[in-house]
């Protein structure tokens, strides 16, 4: 009888759901028995992504007729907005499953903020009161008994890495963080639309969802409760002409007496137990293609030419760190295993 973590996937056929497929599949303790997609149900997954064929995977699904009472594990790659009644119905055939989810549908605490920027009240609000916030790093004690959790978007992810640290100790003003976001079209989902078509992202760069995007409120929650108050950030992401990775510049404001070796140090001294943050020395530019294909996190302080300000930069891979490598990190924390498990792939380069 295996051992191993049964795992299903939910949302197969989305990148995000490729990815977790792509590592889990080289996890020597997991098993995937199951993996999803409606609209592609019967067909084998190399069908969907040939870089998968040479993998021995169950076909593609449709949710319903699942068998949850088997698994142990389910990730979710559904769009938001699909995952909440979904989630509810696989946990009530399996109460013991642990769901990691890696949608927006469970992030968000509070239902007001959740329905002001999702267009529609919780559907699933007794879940989201349980649901932990699975940015690893930051939240491992509650993440490893936690029954669903959810994971940060990739922006958010890149974004608390680099500044939880400097707002919890009071080394920046927490009211004045601007965020210049920049991340490959992967982000966008594997949805026709017409600005990722490449006669319209390539050999371009464009801001979109100015003043409004929904991983602004995420970002705020967590950057709030680390300053112990409300705060609202200045974020604004742009869509770059290549297919994954993400970079976030934020400017920030010295507390008093603070310098940018100050946060550097802050950041040394927080991660330096981390196997996946990298803080880099003074001087060295954080780069994507450092941490191409990795659940790397690489991070940079740089002093501001203007007097009392600094320059914070981080990168991921939007598609390992800012989603399904995440996941698989919690899932590794939630079932008590070591957490670089199926995770220690290097960066791809070039």
């Amino acid at each position: 009888m295996s051992d191993k973590i049964r795992i299903g996937v939910l949302g197969a056929s989305g990148y995000t759901g490729a990815d977790l497929v792509r590592l889990a599949a080289r996890h020597a303790g997991v098993e995937i028995v199951a993996l999803t997609a409606n609209t592609h149900a019967g067909k084998e997954m190399g069908e969907v992504f040939p870089h998968l064929s040479l993998l021995d995977l169950p076909k593609l699904t449709k949710w319903e007729d699942i068998d949850w009472t088997g698994l142990d594990a389910v990730f979710c790659g559904l769009p938001h907005g699909t995952t909440q009644e979904i989630t509810a119905a696989v946990l009530k055939a399996n109460p013991a499953a642990r769901i990691i989810d890696m949608s927006a549908d469970f992030r968000l605490r509070d239902g007001a903020t959740y329905a002001e920027w999702y267009g529609h009240e919780h559907r699933a609000p007794e879940l989201q009161e349980e649901a932990v916030y699975g940015l690893t790093e930051h939240y491992r004690a509650l993440i490893a008994d936690a029954r669903l959790i959810a994971c940060p978007g990739c922006y958010p992810t890149a974004v608390l890495m680099a500044l939880l640290p400097l707002v919890r100790e009071g080394l920046v003003d927490a009211n004045d963080l601007v965020i210049d976001a920049k991340s490959g079209v992967t982000g966008a989902g594997r949805g026709l639309k017409q600005n990722t078509l490449f006669a319209e992202a390539g050999e371009g760069l464009s801001p979109y969802s100015v003043g409004k995007h929904r991983h602004a409120p995420e970002i705020e929650q967590e950057l709030g409760a680390a300053a112990g108050g409300r705060l609202t950030v200045n974020f604004t992401p742009h869509l770059i002409p290549m297919s994954r990775g993400e970079l976030v510049t934020c400017y920030v404001r010295l507390a008093e007496g603070a310098s940018a070796d100050d946060l550097r140090q802050r950041l040394v001294e927080d991660y330096a137990a981390e196997h996946f943050v990298k803080v880099v020395p003074a001087g060295v530019v954080p780069q994507t293609q450092n941490v191409r294909g990795s659940n790397y996190v690489q991070i940079g302080v740089f002093p501001d030419r203007i007097s009392g300000r600094a320059i914070v930069v981080a990168v991921i891979d939007n598609l390992v760190k800012g989603s399904a490598g995440q996941a698989l990190q919690n899932m590794n924390v939630a079932f008590g295993l070591p957490e670089s498990e199926g995770l220690l792939q290097l960066p791809l380069f070039p």
